[in-house]
């Protein structure tokens, strides 16, 4: 067995792996960023060390700083947990080259599998069915937009390295291709140090099923079953389950076979998965189905697998790194009940899936029979820009599909996340969902019932109990306050004249919101020309205040209600309404706008990426860019001001 193990990652998977290194009796190693040195992964850990500043280019994408706290550590092996270096082949030859086991596939096997296009060509060579598609090592643009069109759109863009949705785009229309594909490229290099990509066609209504696969080095494979990961937004899987409802036995066994084939070709070592898609949004006998990708690392969603097989993934990869064999045989491996994982994110989803930043002010999750919850989470903590944006994974596992379903939704009713923004109430939406409860299923389920899973609009609710609150804690302030208390400035008290009525401007969201208040035997009414006329709401909600901000989650809703604070820069400073800002903290790594020119509407203005997502702001109406007040390669915050536009121009 491994004696001393560095995890080449952080957060919950970084506490994950941590646990049953623990139970085994493996000392870890933990590394971190200069963000990240209060963070929970490094207090779990054995051991920590600092490999660089914040962003991930700068740490844990750093190959040569990673090995160095290795051998500083006396570390015999390394963890590349998810996401990162753990998809790269020469991080694998770097472990073995300083003498470390890389807790994976040989670097041989990666890019015969992990790579995209090598492992399309391979699955080809073996008669296994793959989408139509083009795979260009020159990545040439003009042929590739040339490929797209002899595909017929709308196409896929997808990164030739690594996975998760990043560097993937949909294309519907050729006018549409040269943007994306640069994005594509971008946030592909971003992700995993490597802007290839390659194409395929795009497959209609399909179900995105995935096999645990698992090798050794003596040559033997196993596979843990399928995994349901259909239900997706913005390419990013948002619940998982396995097994896959309503699978045939016949396709169940057409895809395992499929996978374990391509594991015992690639001479395949450790925990991996291969994925497939299967058209017509049914798992029948004879639906048809294609090998899309394989991913050589251990995936976000393999609690489900262990939660049905009973099998721990993470001892199993350090047994067979240490060079034990598989612990089971195939027949040995069996599904008992069903399980389901759902991903909280830190983000908006009424918002297009913006991420969300700050600090988490409370969090909790309340244990259940037959729950898991799989995070780094702590109150206090900051959720920054710079890492992906999930914030915890929460598993339900039951006797059938139906209870799991049941215990899932009650675990998200009851958790409580208040700072940054998440998607609790999406999860919730989606889990309750009619065609997700009847296993009707598909990638594109999200996208065409958005609306109705996450709608738009204030909660006019949470308005009014916010405004109340801060009106109580502008009462209550003494003279001890900063801005000190004088009952004359009192504007509840009595008077003569009638009803006390004023209006008073709250922000909601980072938006402005005017309300009319009065006061009545019972308190504050509060009203205004965004709220309708107020009445007895059966709601419960809970609020903290923080910071001159109260925080209201109402049926997983969050809303932030505050006083309006000074703002110089409201309207750029130049006296001029058309203020262009960033939606997000992030890089601004790509503007398009120069001062002067003149932009239509829905003209690209900048890119931010943050989360490891890029994020394009477009042009709100036909305009002039007035001023450009940021540059490429800066730092933004959340609203900072990018460019300015014209509007008497855009008239």
């Amino acid at each position: 067995m491994l004696n001393n193990v560095l995890i080449a990652n952080r957060g919950e998977i970084a506490c994950r792996i941590i646990r049953t290194a623990r139970r085994l009796g493996i000392r870890t190693v933990a590394v971190c960023s200069e963000a990240d040195r209060r963070a929970a992964h490094v207090a779990a850990a054995d051991e920590a060390m600092e490999i660089g500043p914040a962003p991930a280019a700068e740490s844990y994408l750093r190959i040569d700083r990673i090995i160095a706290a290795a051998k500083a550590s006396g570390a015999d092996s390394i963890h590349p947990g998810n996401g990162f270096l753990s998809e790269n082949p020469e991080f694998a030859e770097a472990c073995r080259r300083a003498g470390l086991i890389f807790i994976g596939p040989s670097p041989e096997a990666m890019r015969r599998l992990g790579d995209k296009a090598a492992a399309k060509v391979l699955a080809e060579s073996l008669g296994i069915p793959v989408v139509p598609g083009c795979r260009d090592e020159a990545q040439d643009a003009a042929r590739l937009e040339g490929e797209a069109a002899r595909l017929g759109f709308p196409v896929v863009i997808k990164a030739a390295a690594g996975g998760g949705g990043r560097g993937m785009r949909i294309v519907e229309r050729a006018a549409d291709f040269r943007a994306a594909l640069d994005s594509a490229s971008r946030e592909a290099t971003s992700a995993f140090g490597d802007g290839r990509v390659l194409l395929e066609k795009f497959i209609e209504r399909p179900r995105h099923v995935e096999v645990q696969v698992f090798g050794d080095r003596a040559g033997n494979f196993v596979h843990l079953f399928e995994r349901d990961c259909s239900l997706q937004r913005r390419h990013q899987k948002v619940i998982e389950e396995a097994p896959a409802p309503g699978i045939s036995a016949e396709l169940r066994e057409a895809l395992t076979g499929a996978a374990l084939k391509l594991a015992g070709a690639a001479r395949y070592e450790g925990a991996g998965t291969v994925e497939f898609l299967v058209g017509g949004g049914t798992l029948g006998k004879n639906a048809p189905w294609y090998f899309i990708e394989a991913n050589t690392r251990l995936q976000v969603e393999h609690p489900v697998t262990e939660e049905v097989t009973g099998v721990d993934l993470v001892e199993w990869q350090f047994r067979v790194a240490a060079g034990e064999p598989l612990p089971a045989r195939q027949n040995e491996i069996a599904i008992r009940g069903h399980s389901v994982e759902a991903r909280l994110y830190a983000e908006d989803p009424a918002s297009g899936f913006l991420p969300s930043t700050g600090r988490v002010i409370e969090c909790s999750f309340e244990p259940a029979p037959g729950l898991r919850i799989e995070t780094a989470l702590r109150a206090g903590d900051e959720v920054t820009s710079y890492y992906d944006p999930m914030l915890a994974k929460v598993i339900a596992t039951g006797r059938d599909r139906a209870e799991a379903f049941a215990r899932l939704g009650a675990a998200l009713s009851a958790s409580l996340v208040i700072g940054p923004r998440t998607n609790a109430a999406f999860l919730k939406r989606l889990v309750d969902h009619p065609d997700v409860s009847a296993g009707r299923l598909d990638t594109g389920l999200i996208a065409r019932e958005l609306e109705r899973l996450a709608p738009g609009g204030f909660d006019r609710h949470a308005i009014r109990i916010g405004a109340r609150e801060l009106l109580e804690l502008e009462r209550r302030c003494t003279s001890d306050c900063e801005q000190g208390y004088s009952a004359w400035k009192a504007e509840d008290g009595f008077q003569l004249g009638g009803e006390r009525r004023l209006t008073r401007e709250v922000v909601v969201n980072g938006r402005p919101v005017r309300l009319e208040i009065a006061w009545g035997p019972a308190g504050a009414v509060i009203g205004g020309p965004e709220l309708e006329p107020e009445a007895a709401v059966g709601m419960r909600a809970r609020t903290i205040g923080d910071r001159g901000k109260i925080y209201v989650l109402n049926d997983l809703h969050q809303t932030v209600v505050s006083w309006p604070e000074a703002d110089l820069e409201a309207d750029g400073g130049a006296g001029r309404g058309g203020a262009i800002r960033a939606p997000i903290s992030g890089h601004l790594i790509k503007m398009f706008a120069a001062e002067g020119a003149m932009i239509e509407k829905g003209d690209r203005i900048a890119v931010v990426e943050a989360m490891k997502m890029e994020h394009v702001i477009h042009a709100p109406r036909a305009a002039r860019i007035a001023r450009v007040a940021a540059a490429e390669g800066q730092q933004v915050a959340q609203g900072a001001l990018i460019a300015e536009i014209d509007e008497e121009e855009g008239q």
